[in-house]
């Protein structure tokens, strides 16, 4: 197949979206199809470079301290990448989308869209996340102006995927992963000198307000073995110096900062127990990561979380929110060392579930099932209008 990704940001590993879409895109190439991509950023092979939208200074730097770019259209580049596509996917419900999805209708190309930006990753940034009303209405801005165009739209989870038939979504929900590099296995490797002799608690995830880090680091001051706890926050984001303050109560300062991929696989098997507090994610594939190379995760039990779906045990979940619950759960893994070093096995076996390469042959049969439907209403239009 040659299929076409559009999405505003393809360049930096900054975000999960991006993330999921180069990985998608390595992998699909891998499995013998041509991929190419509309986005902003630098030219390269088989890339329709668009360019970033104007903001205004203050909103382009909440929007870039995110980890994301909003993409200007160009209806000439969309139209020649479209062309020659046989299958479009959007990946991002904003203004780049909405034109390529006309532009591909105009050409009769069959499309397909991810559901990656829940709303409360909109709305908690601008401090207004637990608003019922702002969320609901960014549903229905959804909704209406893109995803009810579509035949198929990929869920990465069945959380999200509920999620949208509450809100009237109608197209055939595709639930399938995101899914986790193949280099995400159980490892473990001596700790650097900065990490020997203290127990490593990690999160992963964008420096925000709904990522809650700052319960994280409430509750390892609440614990009885605080003084041996050294947290790592690997991520960036607008939150960071608020963070960094925060973390100046806690004995050992939390380190802070984005890791490479390389980097991130040492982290993790330098880790002892793994804590994912965020109150809104659509699949948290951070999280799967994490278990997968063989730390037990402790995660917030948020209703607006598809991730407390990974838990395999109480103890693996606390109430979100409660410093004081994660704070027994933390103090519950470092008296349990025996439990928690077999329950690493059984996560990380469990994380098999959840390989890149079968999430990405989901992909190509909805690919698939989305080219035949469009090839069927093809061949029925004509006979309609004769």
């Amino acid at each position: 197949m040659k299929i076409l990704l559009i999405i505003d940001q393809f360049d930096a590993d900054n975000n999960g979206t991006t993330m999921t879409a180069r990985r998608l895109a390595q992998t699909l190439v891998k499995h013998g199809h041509k991929v190419s991509v509309v986005s902003t950023g630098a030219p390269a092979a088989n890339k329709y470079v668009v360019k970033e939208i104007y903001m205004p200074p203050v909103v382009r730097h909440i929007v870039h301290s995110q980890g994301m770019i909003l993409a200007r259209p160009d209806e000439d580049v969309l139209r020649k990448a479209i062309a020659g596509a046989d299958v479009v996917h959007f990946l991002m419900p904003f203004w780049l989308s909405w034109t390529g999805l006309r532009i591909a209708r105009e050409l009769g190309v069959p499309v397909t869209a991810a559901f990656h930006v829940q709303p409360e990753n909109i709305t908690y940034t601008l401090h207004m996340g637990r608003s019922r009303l702002a969320n609901e209405g960014l549903y229905y801005f959804f909704r209406k102006i893109f995803f009810n165009k579509f035949t198929h739209v990929h869920c990465p989870s069945e959380f999200i995927a509920g999620q949208l038939r509450e809100h009237g979504y109608t197209a055939k929900l595709h639930v399938i992963s995101n899914g986790v590099d193949g280099d995400f296995v159980y490892r473990k490797i001596e700790k650097t000198p900065q990490l020997q002799g203290k127990f490593v608690i990690l999160m992963i995830g964008r420096l925000s307000n709904e990522k809650r880090q700052d319960v994280l680091i409430d509750a390892i001051k609440k614990s009885r073995y605080s003084e041996n706890i050294q947290l790592m926050l690997a991520g960036q984001g607008p939150k960071y110096k608020a963070l960094v303050r925060r973390g100046r109560a806690l004995k050992n300062p939390p380190v802070i900062r984005f890791y490479s991929h390389e980097e991130l696989l040492d982290v993790i098997a330098m880790s002892d127990l793994y804590v994912h507090a965020a109150d809104a994610e659509i699949e948290a594939i951070s999280c799967i990561e994490a278990f997968s190379s063989g730390l037990v995760p402790v995660i917030a039990d948020s209703e607006k979380s598809a991730t407390p779906q990974f838990a395999l045990c109480r103890h693996s979940l606390f109430k979100a929110g409660s410093s004081d619950d994660l704070a027994r759960q933390i103090d519950y893994w470092i008296e349990h060392e025996q439990e928690r070093q077999r329950m690493e096995q059984v996560y990380s076996e469990h994380g098999k579930k959840y390989a890149l390469d079968y999430c990405v042959r989901q992909m190509e049969a909805m690919f698939e099932d989305a080219i035949i439907k469009n090839r069927q209403e093809q061949e029925i239009r004509p006979a309609q209008e004769y």
